[in-house]
């Protein structure tokens, strides 16, 4: 058996956000319930298993897209935890070409921000089908009707709130199920497990009960809107079944037709217990969304390939990284077929033939060994030298180019000269290996001013791969501004 989970139980997911929304403290708290880490992290604090460069623990925010695994009621949550910085944009759009569902993770207080719509607009390219996740609802401040109002008005999207907010600010004390009909109670403050203590399920309060009376019946309208079958049966007034509803919605989610919000606060624990249900319930499993389409490198004609392990082999590469003890790390996308460790492949990206070494399941900086991987999955290989982000890998039989993921172009450029003859040829092997990792990393030399220059998308992305340089690489090296003679010919090169 190539898999431990059938296709239909895997969900590949990703948080996506604007800085300091809370995705990773989100991620924690995920990780937490679901077992795969047994102490839950922080943000301030630099102790959260998903951000773990120096660089991202020092300053509290997400720097590189970092995968893990888990597993809730039976089902295999592969995650991705992206940047919010716009700097480090790439990162999630590598991230969401290969992802089948996403979590937008809002901030109560301040709603929808302007990464926020960045993120949106990136997962509408992928068509990614998304629900959204109102977090920080015990923030002095906080509002979930008006984060729903800002999610129509900025980002166009038709939103359905699936819950309803027990509370709010300091008051805030858990959440309403709408479709259940069920009210989730989580104790007040944070207890010693981090405040991730399973709620008590009790019927709606009468306090409540009005507004979940009216909120449940626009919830209904909306969904029924998406399902002929269903409206027929409401405009007859029969009484809809919660199965049906359900079933409704999850379609509903995955053709991007609704995005279910719902709401609570990561640092308290409170509302993620509900989170993980709809993730499984709600968003996609590989075989829900539509095949993948590649072009025959020999006819260039389009072809689909089906999500099942006995297809032929594709699998886009979308990040490499350098790891420290292991080398060379290609992560991927398994679309269709299996993978063995060991297993000779072709890159027809490059029409190259790769040996797959070992194969992994990242937890973040950790590491688990496999022996084999099935469609449907992501994991990381060691030993394809040539491989980098965007290429395809297949079998020498089944030839097929998947497309890559489209990066911007680098916009801030300065100049990079190592402080003695001993740190140039280190110099040149760390640009060589940050800019295999960072498709928007640009390095260029220029032989009138004998200046390297390097390109990114922002002063904070470079200052992150100077300080990476200095720490990874032991290279010692100034910065400044490129001369105008170099940047003139880069210009030039820019416009060309």
């Amino acid at each position: 058996m190539v898999s431990a989970y059938p296709i239909e139980k895997i969900r590949n997911i990703g948080f996506i956000a604007h800085i300091d929304a809370g995705k990773t403290t989100v991620t924690e708290r995920v990780l937490y319930l679901t077992g795969r880490i047994h102490k839950v992290g922080g943000v301030d604090e630099g102790t959260t298993a998903m951000d773990y460069m120096p660089q991202e623990r020092e300053r509290g925010i997400t720097i590189t897209a970092a995968a893990t695994t888990a597993e809730w009621k039976e089902n295999r949550v592969n995650i991705i935890d992206t940047p919010g910085h716009v700097d480090f944009t790439a990162e999630v759009e590598r991230s969401l070409r290969v992802l089948d569902g996403g979590i937008v993770v809002l901030d109560a207080v301040a709603g929808v921000q302007s990464q926020s719509e960045t993120v949106w607009r990136q997962a509408d390219t992928y068509m990614v089908p998304r629900i959204c996740f109102v977090n920080k609802m015990d923030r002095v401040g906080a509002s979930f009707s008006r984060t729903i109002e800002s999610i129509k008005r900025r980002l166009k999207a038709n939103p359905v709130p699936v819950q309803l907010p027990m509370g709010e600010e300091d008051g805030f004390i858990g959440v309403i199920d709408l479709l259940g009909g069920r009210a989730s109670v989580y104790p007040r403050g944070r207890d010693a497990s981090g405040g991730l203590t399973p709620p008590e399920q009790i019927p709606v309060p009468d306090e409540y009960q009005e507004a979940y009376e009216e909120q449940r019946q626009a919830m209904i309208e909306k969904i029924v809107e998406t399902d002929e079958a269903l409206l027929i049966q409401y405009l007859e007034g029969e009484e809809l079944k919660e199965e049906d509803l359900r079933s409704a919605l999850r379609a509903a989610t995955i053709h991007r037709q609704l995005v279910p919000v719902l709401c609570g606060s990561a640092i308290s624990g409170k509302g993620v217990h509900p989170l993980l249900d709809a993730i499984v319930e709600l968003l996609p499993s590989p075989a829900d969304v539509p095949p993948v389409e590649g072009i025959d490198p020999k006819t260039e004609e389009p072809h689909l390939r089906f999500p099942d392990d006995k297809a032929p082999l594709s699998a886009l590469a979308f990040k490499v990284i350098t790891d420290p003890y292991v080398g060379r790390l290609v992560f991927l996308r398994i679309y269709s077929g299996s993978i063995k460790a060991g297993g000779s492949v072709l890159n027809v990206s490059k029409n190259q033939r790769e040996r797959m070494g070992r194969l992994l399941h990242m937890h973040a900086n950790h590491r688990e060994e496999l022996e084999v991987i099935g469609a449907g999955n992501i994991c990381a290989a060691v030993g394809l030298k040539n491989t980098f982000t965007g290429d395809t890998i297949c079998t020498a039989d089944s030839a097929l180019i998947l497309e890559p993921p489209k990066f911007p172009e680098p916009v801030v450029s300065v100049a990079i000269e190592p402080n003695s003859r001993a740190d140039q040829d280190r110099l040149s092997d760390a640009l060589r290996k940050l800019s295999d990792e960072d498709p928007t990393f640009v390095v260029r030399f220029n032989d009138e001013t004998a200046q390297t220059v390097i390109s990114g998308m922002g002063e904070l992305h470079l200052e992150v791969l100077v300080d990476r340089m200095r720490r990874e690489f032991s290279v010692e090296a100034n910065v400044r501004q490129p001369s105008r003679v170099l940047q003139r010919n880069a210009d030039q090169g820019d416009s060309q």
